[in-house]
């Protein structure tokens, strides 16, 4: 069997089509679509139902898959370890990081990257949304509380914690009054907010006022007097502090995770494990007052 045609039909079928393959590769289509053919005929089998716009595995070709795909990737880390064995990180690296953990934390976090790597040629994308690592090339992402990923690994190195804060001019509501609130997000309903306080538990009927697309947004009406908001302690820790925002309790909610999170494999390279020593040494404990020095910069 052609290893290098059947290098190829991995990275059709990973792909989900020629095209793709050919984008995300830098490889030529026709090589691929005649290697691929090549590959089928040496085979006898056909391993690709190709349609007018889809491109299907056949029942033989998903068996070829999901048995060799995995070899040839350790065959490649093999070779990648080997190659930057002793040597310092290098090349391109692309992180995707949500919107909150960029306008943060992510400017000194990269420029000081860049700084301790200058090899590395770094490239961090902002967005929240779910990405799809192998299709868009990237490296490392940096997600909040993310859904379990079978293809994904990673670890936890920041934890934070909502509460309820309010600006001085505005007092906690008594007796099932309402207080005007600042919410991330559209919508028009009114929300209660359960909260911890030394004195128990209790809830906060909250009646949004205002409707903004950015935590960062949410605080700054907050300051300016416009409602009271649920926000991370890390990004409001230094205005309770400051008696510019009051703290009205603990939200009663689970605990955040910041996650960083790359392709489940054994052997990880330079240049992402550079980056995760990295994040290390900036948040050596996880704790919400490490993150919340980096927003105290802004």
């Amino acid at each position: 069997m052609d290893l290098l045609a059947l290098t190829d039909f991995n990275l059709v079928a990973r792909h989900g089509g020629f095209g793709r393959a050919a984008r995300a590769t830098g490889r030529p289509k026709a090589t691929l679509s005649r290697r691929v053919a090549e590959l089928e005929a040496s085979l006898g089998l056909r391993l690709l139902e190709r349609g007018a716009r889809l491109l299907k595995l056949t029942q033989e070709g998903q068996a070829l898959y999901e048995r060799t795909g995995a070899l040839l990737a350790e065959i490649d880390e093999v070779a990648d370890a080997l190659s930057s064995s002793g040597a310092s990180a290098r090349g391109r690296l692309r992180i995707s990081a949500p919107l909150l953990f960029s306008q943060g934390a992510m400017g000194p976090l990269a420029a000081g990257f860049a700084l301790a790597y200058p090899e590395v040629r770094l490239e961090v994308s902002t967005e929240d949304r779910p990405v799809d690592m192998v299709e868009e090339g990237i490296d490392l992402v940096i997600r909040v509380n993310p859904a379990p990923d079978a293809s994904l690994v990673g670890r936890i190195f920041l934890r934070d914690r909502l509460v309820v804060v309010a600006p001085p001019g505005i007092a906690r509501p008594q007796d099932g009054s309402t207080v005007p609130a600042v919410v991330r997000g559209a919508g028009g309903q009114d929300a209660s907010w359960t909260v911890r306080t030394p004195g128990g538990v209790e809830a906060i009927l909250a009646e949004p006022v205002l409707h903004l697309s950015s935590l960062m947004m949410v605080r700054d009406a907050v300051r300016a007097g416009v409602g009271a908001a649920r926000l991370p302690i890390s990004l409001v820790s230094h205005d309770i502090a400051a008696g510019r925002l009051l703290h009205w309790g603990e939200l009663d909610a689970p605990e955040i995770a910041i996650w960083a999170l790359y392709p489940s494999r054994r052997l990880l390279s330079t240049r992402v494990s550079a980056f995760l020593d990295y994040l290390r040494i900036a948040f050596p404990t996880g704790t919400p007052d490490e993150l919340a020095a980096y927003i105290d910069r802004l």
